[in-house]
């Protein structure tokens, strides 16, 4: 089976791990979603992960309670590998041989990111899982991901949300919203679309490393975006 893209960058929020419990990791959804990953990994994908925390911990509520926001980045960054060490089980169910690398020191759980050794994991057929961001505050792991795609010279970023791509407007107030097909970053940063932070579509757009946000939600097209059919909203440096 021919895939498009051969490296291939996945960031999947943490949202999407709580499936219908509305709160930390569904079991069910978890091994899905694995199962999906797997099928793309043992057809020749290299892949790697980044995968949001905001399922367990987000710090914006308890900032406005005065929690200290470096404080809360660190406490996010800890959801994050709790995120990565329950996927990466996931995934070893399916048979698969997997990494996580931290961006923190927690050897005990993960590897510390080196990206010659991410390289040489990807090359041997592993799936890697980047977790704890950027290792630093005040970035997202939507930034994290994109740092990581361009390190490991990935072909593509995968952005699974719960939509199906990028609208001009909220869809869930306006049923005449507009579902864009394809969009350059700059028409992103312009309209103010809710993509990825600022930091992020910057970096991508520098990098000229496209991302393709789509629906996780519809099982499949992991596979079916990896092939290069045309789901989701396609971001590029491109008009």
């Amino acid at each position: 089976m021919a895939y498009r893209y051969k490296t291939v960058l996945l960031k999947i929020s943490g949202e999407a791990l709580q499936g219908r419990i509305g709160f930390g990791l569904d079991p069910d959804t978890v091994d899905d979603i694995a199962s999906q990953i797997a099928e793309v990994s043992r057809g020749g994908v290299r892949l790697g992960l980044v995968i949001g925390g905001g399922n367990i911990f987000r710090g914006q509520a308890l900032a406005e309670r005065g929690l200290n926001r470096v404080t809360g980045d660190h406490m996010g960054m800890l959801a994050t590998v709790i995120n990565a060490l329950a996927m990466q089980d996931a995934l070893e169910r399916q048979g698969l041989e997997t990494r996580v690398q931290g961006a923190i020191r927690m050897v005990e759980f993960c590897e510390p990111f080196i990206r010659r050794r991410a390289i040489r994991h990807l090359e041997k057929g592993r799936v890697v899982i980047f977790a704890a961001g950027t290792g630093n505050p005040y970035l997202t792991t939507d930034t994290a991901a994109v740092l990581r795609a361009s390190e490991i010279g990935a072909d593509i970023i995968l952005k699974a949300t719960k939509v199906d791509g990028i609208y001009d407007c909220d869809p869930k107030k306006n049923k005449e919203a507009k579902l864009y097909e394809q969009i350059n970053y700059l028409d992103v940063i312009k309209l103010r679309l809710k993509v990825m932070d600022a930091t992020a579509i910057s970096l991508a757009m520098e990098n000229k490393i496209p991302t393709i946000v789509f629906n996780l939600q519809i099982k499949g097209n992991i596979k079916k975006t990896i092939m290069g059919e045309p789901i989701g909203t396609l971001v590029s440096d491109q008009d």
